[in-house]
């Protein structure tokens, strides 16, 4: 999937939104190609008792985005209107209904097409908008999305070092080596 990127004739990105939409996409297809590289039978996976599987990291992966999603394209914005398992809650339904690795992937790909309508709709000035982030401080929408894209990308790690530890190669070590 490419995300439509508007470039100008100088080859860049038009604006921060794009850029931002283009970074969030580059992640999500990284996190999509590490689930891929897990066989479905080791979606249970779990390198010890206390940490999440693959299928719950992924499911996490998706309750936090569908939340952000949520939470940073509405025009009254408050990460503090519940209590962090209620928010989830409000948005989150689908990723805990997805159990498969084939529903899992297909989450991955309508999740983020939806967000990228939602966040295009909501508009780039919208993203400028202060909020009161979790931690109690003051922040633009757009800090709050590159936040949750951060997260995104450490739980892709995640995802590469439960490959390693199920004895596989992790699909961006493939990539890089050419395979």
């Amino acid at each position: 999937m490419k995300i439509k990127a508007r470039s100008s004739a100088e080859g860049y990105l038009s604006s921060l939104l794009e850029e931002t939409l283009e970074a969030w996409w580059d992640v999500r297809a990284g996190v999509i190609d590490e689930l891929r590289n897990i066989p479905p039978s080791k979606l249970d996976f779990r390198p010890t008792a206390e940490v999440r599987s693959v299928r719950e990291l992924v499911q996490h992966i998706l309750e936090v985005a569908m939340m952000m999603t949520g939470e940073l394209t509405r025009p009254d914005t408050d990460l503090h209107r519940a209590p962090w398992p209620k928010l989830l809650s409000l948005y989150a339904k689908p990723a805990w209904r997805a159990k498969t690795k084939a529903e899992l992937l297909a989450l991955l790909r309508s999740q983020f097409r939806e967000a990228e309508r939602k966040f295009r709709a909501a508009g780039e000035i919208a993203l400028f908008q202060l909020l009161t982030r979790f931690d109690g401080k003051r922040g633009t929408k757009f800090t709050w999305w590159h936040h949750g894209i951060a997260h995104e990308e450490y739980h892709r790690g995640q995802l590469a070092t439960y490959a390693r530890l199920m004895g596989l190669v992790p699909a961006l070590t493939k990539r890089i080596q050419g395979s």
